[in-house]
């Protein structure tokens, strides 16, 4: 049976790691390798906004002893990622094309939100009953250097996903700077991170109660799945994973009176990780103190998992299990409901809209992550009236580029912000505002934002009043005409008038104009 060997290159902030797997044609991933080495690139970028030339010489070292066993499994593809550290570093692109040049790496740099939707694809496909799981209430817990991630589930549904700057790496340099014993971790941490969690508290989880906390994280995770075992007599199996909070406490209160020399000694960890675990457990703790949970899971997955999970679904390695396109469109869903999004006129409005895309598929020659874009940029195309009236696009777009969307990259985010814009806002072709000639240069992502403008201004037309009086279109191309066949109940002279005006730039992109021909009328 011919199987594929991949490698997953993780560049975190205080390791790195490397995962060789094997694909086969069946739809089956085996890890076959799991290689870590402590470089901490962290404390230099979150103190000094660079990675120090030691720790330069060092990563690329790693890196190229990476390529040594690559080469030695044979693998065919990879991928390699830099995380916070290098996306918050000052010169990110210099460390980058340093990294090429020194170990013929291609190293791409994810979006936060790009990052922790790896993380979650990998939890989501290694976890046996997930779909029970998030269906009872769950948080996802994403601890990283940097930052952590909170994703909240209810009824099988992603309602949010928030990024807090409170990694283990940060939190410990400002530690270091207080110089505390292990005993006062817990209590200083605590009051470090109580106002943002009580924020997420009362913002989105209220008196509700989430039964279950998933924990990503490089440290506690392991200590989890230790203790896990041995409450169920140490015996294997994916409920090894899982562990009542009750009992988590109790271990971490094993842990409140040890210094870092006994508890990598207790653990069996290197003496540098365990100031780095205890504050990873502290968080945990925290957590699950504010979402009252039952139960604590880890399942063991790092980004490597999400990066080989996220290339074996690309390539149609694996069964779609999940759907998380839906996750994402369900995360926009309820950042439109908590800016009072209209949702009778998003929904007739997605309908319209991707109607009109899917009918002009040789016309724009777009695909299914442009279609996914508009969908966003329908679901959130009027939250900028929460802030102001009068300035909708620009309010729209300030609240788009200051919200995460799992799954999205910044690149995706500000495509999305610019359609809801322009959607109110006359055209602005970016080169245009730097005075550059648009001849010279045409960004690939330009051409994206004015082509679903375009459809989204069409398809806003088509429900200008706000009275879902079309519900059904057919679309058809003749000439130099796109005719829109409508059923609809009531008279739509301002619909035809709205169409009539966005017309002109309709046609500028797709060099056709459009109409509106009333099929019939649809009685109540």
């Amino acid at each position: 049976m011919a199987v594929e060997t991949f490698a997953a290159i993780d560049v975190g902030s205080f390791e790195l790691g490397m995962k060789i797997f094997e694909f086969s044609k069946k739809g089956s991933i085996r890890e076959i390798d799991h290689i870590r080495q402590r470089v901490d690139i962290g404390s230099d970028t979150y103190a000094d906004g660079k990675i120090s030339y030691k720790n330069m010489e060092e990563l690329c070292r790693v890196l190229r002893e990476f390529t040594r066993i690559m080469k030695s499994y044979h693998v065919e593809k990879y991928r390699a990622y830099g995380t916070s550290a290098i996306r918050e570093t000052d010169n990110t692109p210099i460390v980058v094309d340093q990294i090429r040049q020194r170990t013929g790496l291609e190293i791409g740099v994810l979006s936060n939100s790009e990052q922790r939707f790896l993380d979650y694809k990998a939890v989501a496909l290694k976890t046996k009953d997930f779909e029970k799981i998030i269906e009872e209430g769950a948080l996802i817990l994403d601890i990283g250097g940097g930052s952590i991630q909170l994703s909240l589930f209810e009824n099988g549904k992603l309602l949010t996903t928030q990024n807090m700057r409170m990694g283990v790496l940060r939190i410990d340099e400002e530690m270091m700077e207080m110089e505390p014993k292990i005993s006062r971790i817990r209590e200083l941490l605590s009051e470090m991170t109580e106002h943002h969690l009580e924020t997420f508290r009362e913002l989105f989880l209220g008196s509700k109660k989430v039964r279950n906390l998933i924990v990503i994280d490089d440290y506690v995770s392991q200590i989890i799945q230790k203790r896990a075992a041995y409450a169920n007599g140490g015996e294997s199996g994916h409920n090894t994973s899982r562990l009542e909070i009750a009992q988590f406490n109790k271990f971490i209160n094993e842990l409140h009176s040890k210094s870092q020399e006994e508890l990598s000694g207790m653990l069996g960890i290197p003496e540098e990780n365990a100031k780095l675990m205890y504050i990873s457990a502290a968080l945990v703790s925290e957590v699950a103190q504010m979402c009252k949970s039952d139960k604590i899971m880890a399942p063991g997955v790092t980004l490597c998992d999400g990066i080989a999970y996220e290339y074996a679904q690309t390539h149609k390695l694996i069964p779609d299990t999940h759907d998380f396109v839906g996750d994402i469109v369900s995360c926009a869903q309820h950042i439109a409901l908590r800016y009072n999004g209209r949702e009778d006129h998003i929904k007739v409005l997605e309908k319209l809209s991707l109607e009109i895309f899917d009918s002009m598929k040789k016309m724009h020659g777009l695909g299914a992550r442009e279609r996914l874009l508009l969908r966003i940029a329908v679901r959130l195309h009027d939250i900028g009236k929460y802030v102001s009236m009068s300035l909708l696009g620009e309010s729209a777009y300030r609240i788009v580029m200051a919200t995460e969307i799992i799954g999205l990259s910044h690149s995706e985010r500000e495509i999305v912000a610019r359609i809801i814009k322009y959607n109110y806002d006359d055209y602005e072709y970016q080169d245009d505002k730097h005075g550059h000639n648009m001849n010279e240069h045409i960004d690939e992502s330009e051409l994206v934002i004015a082509k679903l403008t375009a459809i989204l201004r069409l398809g806003n037309a088509l429900d200008r009043s706000h009275k879902q009086k079309i519900r059904n279109i057919s679309v058809s191309h003749k000439d130099d005409l796109l005719i829109i066949g409508v059923d609809c109940e009531g008279d739509i002279t301002l619909e035809r008038n709205r169409v009539d005006r966005c017309g002109s730039f309709f046609g500028e992109i797709f060099a056709v104009r459009p109409v509106i021909v009333k099929k019939s009328s649809v009685k109540k």
